[in-house]
């Protein structure tokens, strides 16, 4: 019996706390996992004083804290696809010109449709439309790696990247329109403004009717936090998000919220919570 694969998409290294309990979950099943980065998260300070990183060094340090973290969560497959952080609009790195935002649309498709056909993954997941909490980078990898679910499929498209790939199922990952809900009122109390304080968090999340599979993880609540915690450079530790109550941590880490984009096994049913649900 061949070995089923999940493979999840995403912009930044960190961005895949969304799904971290899931990779879990599915690695303790027996099924092969694989995380792509478009970037390495460049932009930004470093967080720990701790750390004695010049620029130039950062891109590195990135890396290890990326692999370091997929060791956590027992990823089989790491990728990067070499951009640039696109960081914020209006700064100097959305500028630059290497950064995601001003790459070639099928160039980026093209890299993610040969990390397709390569791992053949039967689930790919990636961010929601709204790219979680709309930072550029993660609208953009969705958009890419929704087209590169079609093209790897189509033996017509990039016919040089290797034979065509048909993944079964394709899902949005974010958190739930009550989760971002409820750490807003908290964070408003709090520290007296909000980590989304740029988006609309009535439009934050998935709704309650865009979800399709909900998965509990709460017995992988440590092995999360721990993975996400060797992102040093990229954690501030006086962040609120750090010192969540605990009832507060249950409802943010023990349940990862998955919307089904596109299915060429049928729609997922109410209540299976498997994103592997008719995978044969």
């Amino acid at each position: 019996m061949s070995t089923k694969r999940l493979l999840g998409i995403f912009a930044h290294p960190d961005d895949e706390s969304l799904i971290g309990g899931t990779l879990l979950y599915y690695h303790k099943a027996g099924i092969e996992t694989g995380l792509v980065f478009a970037t390495r998260g460049e932009v930004g300070e470093i967080s720990d004083d701790s750390i004695l990183a010049p620029p130039s060094n950062l891109k590195e340090i990135q890396e290890a804290e990326a692999q370091a973290a997929a060791d956590i969560l027992h990823v089989d497959y790491l990728r990067f696809l070499d951009y640039r952080d696109s960081g914020r609009p209006g700064t100097s790195d959305h500028q630059h010109p290497h950064c995601l935002k001003r790459a070639r649309p099928a160039e980026v498709i093209g890299k993610l449709v040969a990390i397709i056909r390569e791992f053949r993954p039967d689930v790919l997941l990636t961010f929601d439309e709204e790219g979680g909490y709309g930072h550029p980078d993660h609208v953009l990898i969705y958009r890419y790696a929704t087209g590169a679910f079609h093209a790897a499929a189509d033996e017509f498209e990039y016919p040089e990247l290797g034979l065509a790939h048909s993944a079964a199922k394709l899902y949005y990952c974010s958190i739930s329109r009550r989760q971002a809900a409820i750490l807003h009122e908290w964070l408003q109390e709090e520290a007296g403004e909000s980590f989304f304080k740029d988006v609309n968090i009535d439009q934050l999340g998935l709704a309650d009717e865009q979800i399709s599979v909900v998965m509990d993880v709460e017995r992988w609540r440590s092995q999360k936090m721990h993975a996400s915690a060797q992102y040093r450079t990229r954690k501030n530790p006086n962040t609120p998000l750090l010192h969540l109550p605990e009832e507060l941590q249950q409802k943010w880490y023990d349940t990862e919220y998955f919307q089904l984009a596109t299915s060429r096994v049928g729609d997922d049913t109410v209540g299976e919570n498997d994103l592997f649900a008719h995978v044969s």
